[in-house]
């Protein structure tokens, strides 16, 4: 079915952030060259971006509506079923809009190949057109991204498509009863992370390169595998959890530290923190549920699927 509207998702350049905070692009490039900084490749970096916003904006039919968002606003944006999103930016603006445009195809353009890696972001500007004309006449190939979900007791639910995060929104040592495979134990932590296989290249490699770099520290026999090693496949039927830093005494465990949580099977977290408990999703703390003592926590693979398109 022809979609009935485009949708753009964007967010602001590094360029624009320093002028809303500057009020001009004097007063930022005063402040850089003071701190001995060239403002120059930020408008570099924004100028990139113009041109790749050009090019999808050029190639749209003239009959099919256009809506520009940015991502403040996706969080509450009405997306539809009948809606073909396209976003301009790095693989976090895919994340974040995917969750909340579930089921509905994303095509995500890479607006600076030589400087964002892209592994969410499989379109240049350049090829836009033709994925998008692919797309409307049915022939794209879409590949479905599995999500995370986290359901409170008290009924607040949470969708991710790269990471979840289970903690303290500060730096103080996490409190929690977790609960998998049959076993449970109290912990002491810097939280956890719980990742899909989107995630596996972001968060979760990072954890599993420290873990290994500071194995082989400690004299363990370890071989470093390659980062295209660590990756699982987007639509992968399984998440990965990690404990980050377990702190080992009395009355804590620091066994039940990292897993997988497989189709029909869940983590189970139970808060021991009077206050600043959060789960998050994606690295967008704004969206955290706060995770106090006396909720409990679920982590399963969600029901819903994002949908990428690849060309």
């Amino acid at each position: 079915m022809r979609p009935e509207r485009l949708i753009v998702v964007t967010r602001e350049t590094r360029l624009e952030e320093l002028k809303q905070r500057f009020v001009t692009l004097e007063q930022a490039r005063f402040y850089l060259d003071r701190a001995g900084q060239d403002l120059g490749p930020l408008e570099d970096e924004h100028q990139r971006f113009d041109r790749a916003l050009r090019a999808v904006r050029g190639a749209v039919p003239e009959d099919l509506p256009v809506q520009m968002v940015r991502r403040g606003m996706v969080s509450s944006f009405p997306f539809r079923d009948s809606d073909l999103v396209v976003t301009i930016g790095p693989d976090g603006l895919v994340a974040n809009t995917v969750k909340y445009a579930v089921g509905i195809p994303i095509i995500a353009v890479n607006p600076d190949p030589d400087t964002i890696e892209g592994v969410l972001c499989r379109t240049e500007p350049g090829d836009f057109g033709h994925v998008l004309q692919r797309n409307l006449a049915g022939r794209a190939d879409q590949k479905a991204v599995t999500l995370a979900e986290a359901a409170t007791s008290d009924g607040q639910k949470l969708l991710a498509v790269n990471d979840l995060f289970i903690g303290r929104k500060d730096h103080v040592s996490a409190r929690y009863r977790i609960q998998a495979e049959g076993r449970a134990e109290h912990h002491s932590s810097s939280g956890i992370v719980v990742s899909t296989g989107v995630g596996s290249t972001g968060w979760m490699r990072s954890i599993v390169q420290g873990a290994y770099r500071t194995a082989s520290v400690w004299g363990a026999s370890v071989t470093i595998p390659a980062s295209r090693q660590a990756r699982m496949p987007w639509d992968a039927d399984s998440l990965f959890y990690f404990v980050r830093e377990p702190f080992p005494s009395v009355g804590l465990g620091t066994e039940l530290t990292t897993g997988h949580i497989k189709a029909g099977s869940r983590l189970s977290v139970t808060s021991e923190m009077a206050q600043g408990g959060v789960i998050f999703s994606d690295g967008i703390t704004e969206d955290a549920i706060a995770f106090h003592s006396g909720l409990s926590a679920h982590i399963t693979l969600s029901a819903q699927r994002g949908l990428i398109v690849e060309g």
